[in-house]
């Protein structure tokens, strides 16, 4: 019995890979050797197939005793539709009690965007707020690796690299990596993490800054770099607007653009943020003029 419910889901699958193009991921392909179960997730419509493709696996789940676990990441580059399609599948699963979850991850605006697609979503999910990391668990990603190699990191250079990251896991990773390399014995000081910081900015504006950045149109980048005058942390639109010279709703598009490519987002009504740390001195750094 589990075997055919397992089965079955795979033919439901197939149809609905042969019929769905995703507008965020492009076109793909699933090479699974069973003929399509025609009727049943293959409509062409997401909002249609999408749930019957999760019913689908939900049983075969039940079935086979085992539950099934979702993972999504970049959830704000869902179009409202195929959010849409995602929260009316989710919804099926809940109403069915099906042993199926999804963990999905974004930024911020992805309570506003689950909002805007079906009005009770705020009722199936939770949205746990992931931020930077708490000293205690920075200052674990900085200890732990270099311990287990015979290596210590002591207190002021950690205190500088908590400091200048901001505790961004990433940048995190980032600075140990390069005060571990200048580093000349075992221990890891704060004049390492001094010389580190002129290497890991190097590298990231390079790279992890530079994507970001080449990603934009010159009316976006000018729009970042008005935001940059102002330093760290969330301000308002308004004064965004006000620095460039023209009113709040003229640069409306460009702002709404930016938060879709995931540079900037709100953490609140009427407030724009750098989806990362550090990318307002970037932003000064490639573009010295406004």
């Amino acid at each position: 019995m589990g075997r055919e419910v397992a089965r079955r889901a795979l033919r439901v699958l197939k149809g609905f890979a042969a019929t769905i193009k995703l507008s965020s991921a492009g076109e793909f392909e699933l090479g699974i050797g069973v003929d399509p179960e025609a009727g049943t997730a293959d409509s062409g419509d997401l909002e249609a197939d999408l749930p019957g493709l999760f019913v689908a696996v939900g049983e075969a789940a039940r079935a086979s005793g085992r539950p099934v676990a979702l993972l999504v990441d970049e959830l704000q580059y869902l179009s409202e539709k195929e959010f849409s399609a995602l929260i009316m599948a989710m919804h099926k699963i809940n109403q069915l009690q099906l042993p199926l979850i999804l963990f999905g991850a974004g930024l911020p605006q992805i309570l506003g965007l689950a909002g805007e697609s079906k009005s009770y979503a705020e009722r199936l999910f939770k949205y746990p707020k992931i931020g930077a990391l708490d000293e205690g668990d920075a200052r674990a990603a900085i200890i732990g690796p270099a311990k287990a190699e015979g290596a210590e990191v002591d207190d002021d250079a950690i205190r500088e690299i908590l400091n200048i990251t901001e505790r961004y896991p990433y940048f995190l990773q980032q600075w140990a990596h390069d005060a571990w390399n200048i580093a000349g014995d075992s221990v890891i000081r704060l004049q390492d993490v001094t010389k580190a910081t002129v290497t890991a900015i190097d590298t990231l504006d390079i790279s992890f800054f530079r994507v970001r950045f080449d990603r934009c149109t010159p009316s976006e980048k000018r729009y970042m770099r008005a935001l940059a005058e102002f330093g760290p942390g969330p301000h308002r639109s308004g004064d965004i607007a006000e620095r460039l010279g023209v009113k709040t709703t003229s640069v409306g598009p460009t702002r709404g653009k930016l938060i879709r490519k995931g540079m900037i987002y709100s953490p609140q009504h009427g407030d724009t943020a750098f989806t990362v740390p550090l990318f307002d001195a970037y932003m000064r750094r490639v573009m010295p003029c406004l």
